[in-house]
């Protein structure tokens, strides 16, 4: 193990260590110290010690942010034991079928699992545990991640990297000793790895509990926080909130606001760096499996409206056509990806198989690349509409339906059709209080895209139709329709 890595296990203790006092977490009027903080972690993991829980155990873990969803992943560190991280607010069916496919050796959360050692949300205080240091221990896998499978039964992606850090070594353009918001709901990858990984180079964790727009905005300011990730939908909603509010706000302590996980309209992405200027809007694009990602900084994206940047060192990237031959400059074939260290060296499946062609892997996305390598998304494999023998991406329909001012947000999916193959199918979210109807915003496409894009209906629904995380789930509202005879 390199000199400069340092156990998981002891991280927070290194952090107190080198700087007393300083802040970890900040839940509410809530705020603990990383002193204070490794001594809860070490009384929770020797409670779920007690429940049986050892080294390369998983641990099932569903709770919703707080402090004590961070106490709990750093207890299990402690163990040298793999957090599998799930949403505390799962569906009995969708939580069984997790269970079954990871096998943990204790579940953290209130549902009551028949046969499965439990740790209920809000047990009482572990205070009666000591919180004399345990031995450093290393986990095989420093997370396990849950995700939707294509069969309908999830997957779980098992990390490969070992629970250890470079805690000088700041992730995505961290610094050590950021102070970082957490808008987004711990259980999804993205705020889970920019947070803990955060933490690790010793950042203060400002963390929201729920996302709320305006809310978001005074805490970047109270706190002087200086690193952010949101996704589209997020900055949708803040962008919403109009001129007159937005104005009120400089936030001249955040050097860096990065958007991932989902696509960015470029109509929003241009607007928000016009507010904030370049320098401090970026966007990453990778998977949970981190086989492969890309980076793109404000400045660039200007140059190469609507790319997602280029592959960043350590991976390599090639455009694929359905026969596996390469595609030229410019043509829209899969994204297939290739780290370092050869395929499965990023992560490993329970639960499914991953898409490979030789030794380059792929997540199902479609893009091009320009001459200089820079990646441009067009959608998902599976989401993709062929309706008259055109290629049709929902997510540039969205984006054209998400600049109405009259709308909060929309899912765009294919449709059966007798005479078309499938239809374009706009299911749409407006604004609460207002008076969109479907004239208006036909109107409205009519200008922003060609005729055979235009959506062929459209459905007006109160629902949200992206999760907390901002995602879609166009197969899921598909299906919906199908089975209602839509």
């Amino acid at each position: 193990m390199s000199v400069q890595q340092v156990p998981l296990s002891s991280i927070l203790t290194h952090h107190a260590q080198r700087h007393p006092g300083r802040l970890a977490v900040v839940v509410g009027e809530t705020a603990v110290t990383y002193g204070e903080l490794d001594a809860r972690a070490v009384r929770q993991a020797r409670r779920m010690a007690a429940h049986g829980v050892g080294f390369g155990d998983f641990v099932t873990v569903a709770l919703p942010n707080g402090l004590e969803f961070y106490e709990t992943v750093f207890a299990l560190w402690k163990l040298g034991a793999v957090p599998n991280i799930v949403s505390a607010k799962l569906a009995r069916p969708e939580m069984e079928a997790i269970l079954e496919t990871v096998h943990p050796r204790l579940f953290v959360g209130s549902t009551a699992i028949p046969g499965l050692p439990r740790l209920p949300a809000d047990a009482p205080s572990a205070e009666s545990y000591s919180s004399d240091p345990l031995p450093e221990v290393v986990s095989p896998n420093w997370k396990a991640m849950t995700s939707g499978g294509s069969t309908g039964r999830p997957k779980v992606i098992v990390d490969a990297m070992p629970g250890r850090w470079n805690p000088n070594e700041g992730f995505l353009l961290q610094q050590p000793g950021d102070v970082i918001l957490n808008p987004g709901p711990l259980y999804h990858n993205a705020p889970f790895h920019c947070i803990t990984m955060g933490m690790f180079v010793g950042s203060t964790i400002i963390e929201m509990e729920r996302f709320d727009a305006l809310r978001a905005l005074q805490m970047i300011e109270t706190h002087g926080v200086t690193w952010v990730t949101m996704v589209p939908t997020m900055m949708h909603r803040i962008w919403r909130l109009g001129p007159e509010v937005l104005s009120q706000f400089a936030l001249p302590s955040l050097r860096m606001m990065l958007h991932m996980a989902a696509p960015c309209a470029p109509w929003l992405k241009e607007a928000w760096i016009g507010w904030l200027g370049a320098a401090r809007v970026w966007e990453y694009y990778g998977a949970t499996e981190g086989i492969g990602s890309t980076m793109i900084s404000g400045g660039e994206w200007l140059e190469r409206r609507g790319s997602v940047g280029r592959v960043r060192d350590g991976y390599e990237m090639k455009i694929l056509d359905h026969a596996g031959r390469e595609c030229p400059v410019g043509e829209v074939g899969e994204v297939y990806f290739r780290p370092q260290g050869g395929p499965g060296s990023t992560y490993h499946y329970l639960g499914s198989k991953a898409a490979r062609i030789g030794e380059w892997e792929t997540m199902g996305d479609l893009g091009s690349v320009d001459q200089d390598g820079y990646l441009y998304l067009s959608d998902r494999r599976n989401d993709l509409i062929i309706s008259g023998g055109a290629n049709i991406y929902p997510a540039e329909v969205e984006a054209a339906i998400e600049a109405h001012p009259g709308v909060r947000g929309s899912a765009v999916i294919g449709m059966p059709d007798e005479e078309w193959g499938a239809r374009v199918h706009a299911i749409v979210q407006p604004v609460a209080g207002g008076d969109l109807d479907e004239a208006t915003l036909r109107d409205f496409l009519a200008a922003r895209l060609a005729r055979f894009k235009l959506p062929k209906s459209i459905e007006f629904t109160d629902e949200p139709l992206r999760d907390e995380a901002g995602k879609v789930r166009r197969a899921a509202l598909r299906q919906a329709r199908l089975g209602a005879g839509s």
